[in-house]
C-alpha cells in the first residue's frame, strides 16, 4: 500500500499486517455477510464518537481516517481497494476515535458489530488477519499518544498519574501535555479558560472539559459503557476484570454465555500493574502484567463479552435472578455470577504513608510509575513475586533499590529465578528485618526512615519513591454477608464450606457445592479473593475456566 497520504507515525515495520490488503476470494467472504452500499467523495461514513461504528471493506474508491482539531484536521491513515476499518474499539462497539470519510467515489462493504464479531469468531483465517490488524492499529496509536483526548497535567500530581494509569490499563490513547514541561500548555488552558489550579484536566473530543475527573467520570465521557444493554438477565455476570476474571469471561463467552464483566477502573488485577512476569507457561521470554491483561481484555471482547466499566456496591442476593447493584444505582441482573474481585496490597501501619499515595507512594511498578523515578533512589516494600518483579524492573532505570523485608530473607516467599536475579543485580540492596517508620514532605514524598526490627536502628534517607507490594486484603466489604467467608474476609467455597455455612446460609439445594461454588448457589469465587488459592497468575486463570464448567452445570439445574 502506498504510503503517500499516510499520516500516523508508525513505530512498527510491519505495514503490511497493520494495513493488509485482502484478496478477492477473501473480500468475497466478507461481502456474503454484510451489504454492499456506494459512497461519494466526501461523504462522512461516521463521525468521531459514533457509538458503535460499523466496520467497512473497501472495494474501489478510498477512505481516509482523521482526527477533527481546529484549525485542521489530523491525517491518521488511508485505506483502499482490499483494505478494511477498524481498531480494537470496533470489537467492544466504543465510540470511534476518529473520522472516516470517502476521499473518492466508490463502493463498501458494510458489517455492523454482531456482524463483525460473527466474522472474526467463525472464518479462521480472516479472524486471524482482522484480530492482528485491530490490536496493532491500536498500540501504534497508543505509541503515538493519538486519540481522542488530551490529558493536562503534572508529573507531581498524584490524580495525573491515576487517570494515566486509567487511561494505560484501559487501553485508551491519548495525548499528554505536562505543565511543568511543555511550552504549548498555557495557550490551551487559556483557550478552554482552565486554571493551573483544576489540574488535572480531561479534554474530550475537543469539546468537554473535565476538571479533576474520577475514573468513572472519565469512563462515561468516553463512552465506554454507553453501547452495553445494562436491562437484560445475563447467563454470566463476572466481578473484577483480573486474570481470573478475564479467563472466565473468555471460556464462558466462547461457549456461547451471554456474558458481562464489571470492572471498577483498571483491567488486569494486580497481575495488571506487575511489570513482568516469567514464570507464565508458553512466555519463556516473560510478559508485562499489562500486556497479559491486554491480549485477554481483547480475547474476551472478541467472543462478544460486554465490559462494563462500573462499581459493584452490593449483591443482592434473597431472590432469583441475582442482581448486582451498581455505584450508579443501576441494578444488572445475573442467573450465574463470579466474584473476581481480587485483593489489595495492605498498607504498612505507617502515619502519613497514604497522604502520599500517587505522589511518591505506588501500589504498581509499570512504565508510568517507573518513568517518574528514573535516576533516582526507591525503596521497594515487599518480600513476595510482585515486590522482587518490581525490583529488578526498577533496577534498570534507578540509581538504587532497597528491598525492605520485615523477615529474615526472601527464601520463604519468592521464586528462586527472582531471588537469584536480585542476588546479582549490584544495585538492589536487601534490607531484611526492616520497616518503614517515618515519612515526610510537602506535596510529594521528600524522606523516608527505617528502621530494623532486629537492632532497633534507624535511618533517614532522601528519597522520594515507595512501591508497596506487602501481604494484601480481600475486596469482600460489599458482599454484605450474602456469602460465607472465612475469618480474613476471603470467600469460602467448595469443600471449605461447613455444615454450619451452609445451614446459616439456607442451602437450598440437595447436592453439595460444587468446587468453587459458594454457599450461594450459582456464585462462585475465582482468584486472590477465595480462600486458600494459591497466588499466582497460572492459578488465577485455571480457577476463572474451571469455574465455567460449573457454571453450565447450574445453568442446567
Amino acid at each position: 500500500m502506498s504510503n503517500a497520504r499516510r499520516g500516523l507515525p508508525l513505530t512498527s515495520s510491519s505495514i503490511e499486517k497493520i494495513f493488509p490488503k485482502l484478496t478477492p476470494a477473501q473480500v468475497s467472504r466478507i461481502a456474503a455477510r454484510g451489504h454492499i452500499r456506494s459512497m461519494e467523495g466526501g461523504e462522512v461514513l461516521y463521525d468521531q464518537g459514533y457509538s458503535a461504528p460499523p466496520f467497512f471493506m473497501v472495494i474501489s474508491g478510498e477512505l481516509e481516517v482523521v482526527r477533527p482539531s481546529v484549525p485542521v484536521e489530523t491525517l491518521v491513515t488511508t485505506y483502499e481497494s482490499g483494505q478494511f476499518t477498524g481498531e480494537v474499539g470496533t470489537l467492544s462497539g466504543r465510540p470511534s476515535l476518529f473520522r472516516v470519510r470517502a476521499t473518492k467515489p466508490g463502493k463498501v462493504v458494510e458489517l455492523n458489530r454482531q456482524q463483525m464479531l460473527a466474522l472474526v469468531q467463525t472464518d479462521a483465517e480472516l479472524g486471524q488477519i482482522l484480530m492482528r490488524a485491530f490490536i496493532l492499529r491500536r498500540v501504534e496509536l497508543i505509541a503515538a499518544g493519538v486519540g481522542d483526548i488530551v490529558l493536562v497535567g503534572s508529573t507531581y500530581s498524584a490524580n495525573t498519574l491515576r487517570i494515566k494509569e486509567f487511561l494505560m490499563r484501559n487501553g485508551q490513547p491519548y495525548s499528554y501535555m505536562d505543565l511543568e514541561r511543555n511550552q504549548d500548555v498555557q495557550n490551551l488552558l487559556d483557550n478552554f479558560q482552565i486554571s493551573a489550579g483544576e489540574i488535572p484536566v480531561l479534554i474530550c473530543r475537543g469539546q468537554i472539559v473535565l476538571r479533576n475527573p474520577g475514573n468513572q467520570e472519565i469512563a462515561d465521557c468516553l463512552g465506554f459503557n454507553e453501547s452495553i444493554d445494562q436491562t437484560h438477565v445475563r447467563d454470566l455476570i463476572i466481578i473484577g476484570a483480573g486474570p481470573s476474571g478475564l479467563a472466565a469471561a473468555v471460556y464462558g463467552a466462547s461457549e456461547g454465555l451471554d456474558v458481562m464483566v464489571l470492572e471498577t477502573s483498571s483491567p488486569g488485577g494486580q497481575a495488571g500493574s506487575s511489570s513482568r512476569i516469567e514464570n507464565y507457561l508458553g512466555f519463556p521470554t516473560g510478559i508485562s502484567g499489562q500486556d497479559l491483561a491486554g491480549r485477554a481484555y481483547v480475547q474476551a471482547q472478541k467472543f462478544g463479552t460486554d465490559i462494563l466499566i462500573a462499581k459493584a456496591t452490593r449483591l443482592i442476593c434473597d431472590s432469583k435472578p441475582y442482581v448486582v447493584e451498581l455505584v450508579s444505582g443501576a441494578r444488572i441482573p445475573a442467573r450465574t455470577i463470579v466474584i473476581a474481585t481480587g485483593a489489595e496490597y495492605r498498607r504498612p501501619p505507617c502515619k502519613n504513608l497514604s497522604r502520599f499515595d500517587g505522589a511518591g507512594v505506588y501500589y504498581g511498578a509499570t512504565f508510568v510509575e517507573a518513568q517518574l523515578c528514573d535516576g533516582e533512589e526507591v525503596i521497594v516494600v515487599g518480600g513476595g513475586n510482585s515486590a522482587g518483579q518490581a525490583a529488578v524492573f526498577l533496577a534498570e532505570t534507578t540509581n538504587r533499590v532497597h528491598m525492605l523485608v520485615r523477615s529474615a530473607g526472601l527464601a520463604e516467599s519468592m521464586s528462586r529465578y527472582l531471588i537469584r536475579r536480585i542476588e546479582e543485580t549490584a544495585t538492589i540492596v536487601l534490607r531484611p528485618y526492616t520497616e518503614i517508620v517515618g515519612v515526610e514532605g510537602g506535596d510529594h514524598l521528600e524522606f523516608v526512615r527505617w528502621q530494623n526490627n532486629q537492632t532497633r536502628q534507624t535511618e533517614e534517607h532522601k528519597i522520594r519513591h515507595i512501591f508497596v507490594m506487602t501481604g494484601a486484603d480481600p475486596n469482600t466489604s460489599w458482599l454484605d454477608g450474602c456469602i460465607a467467608l472465612d475469618d480474613k474476609g476471603f470467600v469460602k467455597t467448595g469443600l471449605d464450606l461447613s455444615s454450619d455455612n451452609l445451614s446459616a446460609a439456607g442451602w437450598p439445594l440437595t447436592r453439595q457445592p460444587y468446587l468453587l461454588e459458594t454457599s450461594l448457589p450459582g456464585v462462585f469465587a475465582v482468584g486472590d479473593v477465595r480462600g486458600g488459592s494459591i497466588k499466582r497468575v497460572a492459578s488465577a486463570v485455571g480457577e476463572g475456566s474451571t469455574a465455567i464448567s460449573f457454571v453450565h452445570k447450574v445453568l442446567q439445574e
